[in-house]
């Protein structure tokens, strides 16, 4: 009987909402009027589709508009992208939390592919949009909670990997269908092309997405919903030290992202332009990964979450991780890259694993408060990643200013012990990762630390406490600076 009913509710997952979400939100029966996981995918896909096209041309154009030191602007004009994704990321989720999913899905899709006709108008607009729409590129926080209101508790860890392996089929083909049309024809129409996908997203986002936060979990009272300390991303940052659970998830997030985000803004551009690969061999790359990436974020993680957890989930994709970071930084053949992306794509169900260990910590009118956070933490690695990795292959004289032939390349990397500093050093921040996450529980409902039982009994009744000031229009006035961030009581939406 529970097997049956186990697997209802993961049919329910793919293809709809629960039904308690549609007595909430008064929605007919049908999938457009339905708010379910499908519609995150749709816009996740679409989304990433239309940037993953521009791959070949933007490498290009980067190395274009800056000649001298590419890969240290790259990393300067990215880093800028991610503080701002850092510093909007709190208080885009916590107001997605009072106003509902479906505008911030509009609001952050919108800003996020802002740039991109801007690619052939003007290079230089191109890249500063790229910097500003950061304030508004964080759809992952949105997304997650989207998924959050209308999957269970159980199911959550299969359903955020579903997202996040939908990002990487959205780069399957994209890259490789860019560079063939790129050649075939001109940049322009690939540029225009992304354009349209971009628009076609925001469209379907208009038209067919349907609001999935149940009105009840939303404030009754408009005057007092959202406080500077929920949207403070520094003053999260100082909370999450309340409960010790997300401080090392945070913690986790940071140390095994901030390589990762680094590496992700520039590794196209060090295949193409430091070991030689042409971009045909970059889109095949690139398709190889998301394949894997799929299948690992799919079949891969409901394994892990099924018989490890997602503390098993965890710790299996950052030894994944540190392996393909020492491919990357000590390889100097292209059969170890090949490897190092295969690595790559099995530790990415990190991430989706650590979002679902927090969704599950958090409370149910808490989600976007809790992917806010999550996200802010990687906006902060977006942020430093890619500035540090720029800075370490400057200090290290890693020249990419022109394409070098293959065989001289090979040559060059033969001569270095260390082809891939950054690379080299993002190992060991993962390695420091993995022995924080052999501290989180097994659990997301346990408690970490001494006196932690009593801290949970506070945290429930803070939790109620706070319920009922928001339910009242005439709350108290008291402090809230010692109220828990994210909630360890679990409600059913």
């Amino acid at each position: 009987m529970q097997g049956k009913r186990k697997k209802r509710i993961v049919g329910k997952i793919i293809w709809g909402p629960r039904k308690g979400h549609l007595k909430e939100n008064g929605t007919a029966p049908g999938w457009m009027s339905q708010p379910s996981v499908y519609h995150a995918l749709i816009v996740i896909f679409l989304e990433f589709f239309a940037w993953g096209l521009l791959t070949s041309p933007m490498i290009m154009v980067l190395n274009e508009t800056f000649p001298n030191h590419t890969l240290l602007l790259n990393g300067l004009i990215t880093g800028v992208k991610g503080m701002l994704s850092f510093l909007s990321a709190p208080l885009i989720g916590a107001l997605s939390d009072v106003w509902g999913r479906k505008t911030f899905l509009l609001l952050t899709v919108s800003f996020t592919c802002a740039p991109i006709p801007l690619m052939k108008i003007s290079p230089m607009w191109y890249f500063a949009m790229i910097s500003i729409s950061g304030i508004f590129s964080v759809t992952f926080s949105v997304v997650f909670a989207y998924v959050a209101d209308v999957t269970t508790e159980e199911d959550r860890g299969q359903a955020y990997g579903l997202v996040s392996a939908t990002f990487a089929a959205s780069l399957v083909t994209s890259p490789a269908l860019g560079s063939y049309l790129e050649q075939a024809y001109s940049e322009n129409l690939v540029v225009w092309l992304a354009t349209a996908v971009a628009l076609l997203d925001i469209f379907f986002i208009l038209v067919a997405v349907p609001e999935s936060l149940p009105e009840k979990l939303r404030p009754a009272s408009w005057g007092s919903q959202i406080s500077w300390d929920k949207a403070d991303p520094f003053g999260a940052l100082k909370k999450i030290g309340q409960d010790q659970l997300i401080l090392l998830l945070c913690v986790a997030v940071f140390l095994s992202y901030l390589p990762e985000a680094g590496e992700y803004s520039c590794f196209f551009v060090y295949l193409r332009l430091r070991m030689g690969f042409s971009a045909e061999t970059v889109a095949s790359f690139i398709a190889l990964v998301g394949v894997l990436s799929v299948i690992a974020q799919t079949l891969i993680l409901t394994v892990l979450m099924k018989y490890l957890g997602h503390k098993g989930a965890i710790m299996f994709g950052l030894v994944f991780e540190i392996i393909q970071l020492a491919c990357y930084g000590f390889g100097s053949q292209d059969w170890i890259m090949w490897v190092a992306g295969c690595m790559a794509a099995m530790s990415s169900v990190t991430y989706p694993a650590i979002s679902a260990f927090a969704s599950s910590h958090s409370s149910a009118d808490q989600q976007g408060v809790a992917q806010g956070i999550i996200t802010g933490i990687r906006g902060l690695c977006n942020g430093f990643g890619p500035a540090m990795f720029g800075f370490i292959f400057y200090l290290f004289q890693v020249d990419l200013k022109d394409p070098p032939p293959t065989n001289a390349t090979a040559v060059n990397s033969e001569e270095s012990l260390i082809p891939g500093p950054p690379f080299a050093f993002g190992t060991i921040l993962v390695i420091m990762a993995l022995l924080v996450a052999i501290f989180v529980p097994e659990s997301p409902h346990s408690s970490v630390g001494k006196g932690s039982s009593r801290h949970a009994s506070s945290t429930v009744e803070t939790f109620n406490q706070e319920s009922d000031y928001f339910l009242s229009s005439r709350g108290s006035h008291r402090s809230i600076e010692n109220e828990p961030l994210i909630n360890e009581s679990e409600q059913e939406v």
